[in-house]
């Protein structure tokens, strides 16, 4: 898991930088800048849309006296969303939009639901639920 953990925060950025580098050689470095600017700025804004519309999913199953289990997921997905495209660079801003757009976030919740389950059929996580 520290390997793991090493190489994303080391490989990752210098990925990015290698890209911004290629980037503003074709494009300018202003450009590249601005681009870089710009992505954070309407990610951070698409990133709390779609927080606004999960808190008010989430609202209104627990008025309902339901469980917001899908709406607690799209949440911690939106916000590493919004992590990733406020942080600079292309890999980042594009891993970003892609966790914020629903399709695509409700594959990864089935991928992760999926995990969850087999995980839980290992004995790997035990649910205790109180009544």
């Amino acid at each position: 898991m520290l390997l793991k953990l090493f190489l994303c925060f080391t490989l990752i950025p210098v990925f990015e930088l290698y890209l911004l580098i290629k980037v503003g050689t074709v494009i300018g470095g202003l450009n590249t800048i601005l681009m870089v600017i710009i992505s954070g700025f309407l990610g951070a804004w698409f990133a709390r849309l779609e927080g606004m519309n999960t808190l008010l999913k989430l609202r209104m199953n627990l008025q309902q006296g339901l469980m917001p289990a899908e709406e607690l997921l799209d949440a911690v997905i939106i916000f590493i969303a919004g992590v990733l495209l406020i942080t600079p660079g292309f890999i980042t801003d594009t891993v970003g939009l892609l966790l914020l757009w629903p399709m695509s976030r409700n594959k990864l919740k089935q991928i992760l639901r999926k995990k969850f389950d087999e995980m839980q059929s290992q004995g790997k996580i035990n649910i205790t639920r109180f009544r």
